[in-house]
């Protein structure tokens, strides 16, 4: 898969240390580190994903809950470090569309957490720069006061901002994932690097997964134990069977196959948006925790009767192909579902990392 045009990696410099908060499998830690960065630790509370942060990044994982990762820790982590780069991608679905209309104020409170304890260690520790990447809904203030809160703490600490909603796949990644992401600096003025892909340039579902090997649902290719699809009911596997390949939908099935939802007027807009197939020439809908689920998304495979592999969700998050993401004996659908649709798309880190690169050369 082609990798977008970035800058010249420069070897890893003790002087320079990233710690990523919310790290999950270290989609993003990932992209730093082939843009040279020295990530040193990442956090997060789901210890499963210790194995394959680890394995990929020669960083240490610490298996803990934001709400008991201390500044003091923080601090012992960039010791000797001339610039303290602080990233993370705080747990997103309290501002998920799906969320948005039925988080009641004092749920949000709770779930909008994570996002206070970001600030108070940037309160406490203020390092040189900050990066923060979530869903773009969260830079609606009036419905997320939490974010102009993130955005006046960073200007009481010295920093210079920057914040906008980018096309995952404006970056290389084969998948229209839009994102909020936000750098913040105290060097100076800080931006994201230009879009590395035309429109007509983007990376496709054909570009990314077209030659791997045939797959049924339900079973596991031989030679890559991350390359498996989910098992499908009997009424599922009529239901993609009568789904047009490349891009179809459940617009086209018979009335027997219908969820009951679909056969109710406000269910009908649903129809497009589940079940649905890939389009081989354009990128991939957005990865999610169920990407590998054919009743959650348009997930299902282009041309062949299943959803798609973990693998192919795994390429489609722009994660390398010889990324180990587990032992073989213990990858599962739903566990390995959930770490790759959570992950930051690396090639996405590997435009922040860019960017600080850049930021850096004019400020350093």
């Amino acid at each position: 898969m082609p990798s977008p045009t970035l800058g010249k990696v420069k070897p890893k410099s003790a002087d320079i240390k990233v710690v990523d908060l919310f790290c999950g499998i270290g989609g993003l830690s990932h992209g730093l580190v082939l843009e040279g960065f020295n990530v040193v630790a990442g956090v997060d509370n789901d210890r499963s994903c210790k194995f394959a942060f680890e394995k990929n990044n020669n960083a240490i994982f610490i298996g803990k809950d934001i709400s008991r990762f201390t500044s003091k820790e923080l601090k012992k982590l960039y010791r000797g470090a001339k610039t303290r780069v602080l990233v993370g991608c705080a747990p997103c679905q309290p501002f998920s569309a799906l969320n948005k209309k039925r988080l009641v104020k004092k749920d949000a409170q709770k779930h909008w957490y994570p996002l206070f304890r970001f600030m108070r260690l940037i309160r406490k520790v203020k390092p040189e720069i900050v990066s923060m990447e979530n869903v773009p809904d969260l830079s609606n203030m009036e419905r997320y006061p939490v974010f102009s809160d993130f955005l006046r703490t960073l200007a009481e600490c010295g920093y210079s901002v920057s914040y906008q909603t980018v096309d995952s796949s404006r970056y290389g990644v084969p998948q229209r994932r839009k994102r909020l992401v936000l750098l913040a600096s105290r060097l100076g003025a800080i931006s994201l690097i230009p879009e590395t892909h035309d429109k007509d340039k983007v990376i496709t579902v054909r570009n990314t997964i077209a030659k791997l090997p045939r797959l049924r649902d339900g079973s596991t290719n031989t030679k890559d134990p991350l390359h498996r699809a989910s098992k499908l009911s009997s009424l599922n596997k009529k239901r993609i069977a009568a789904t047009p390949k490349d891009g179809g939908s459940a617009k086209s099935w018979e009335k027997s196959l219908l969820l009951k939802c679909f056969r109710r007027d406000t269910g009908r807009s649903y129809m497009c948006s589940v079940y649905g197939r890939m389009k081989w020439d354009e990128p991939s809908p957005t990865m999610t925790t169920q990407c590998t689920s054919l009743g959650t998304g348009r997930f299902g495979h282009p041309t062949q009767n299943r959803a798609i592999s973990l693998r192919e969700a795994a390429l489609l998050q722009s994660f390398p192909a010889d990324y180990e993401f587990a032992e073989p004996t213990k990858i599962t659908i739903k566990n390995m579902s959930k770490h790759i649709g959570n992950a930051v798309p690396v090639l996405l880190g590997r435009a922040i990392g860019a960017s600080l690169k850049k930021h850096l050369s004019e400020h350093a």
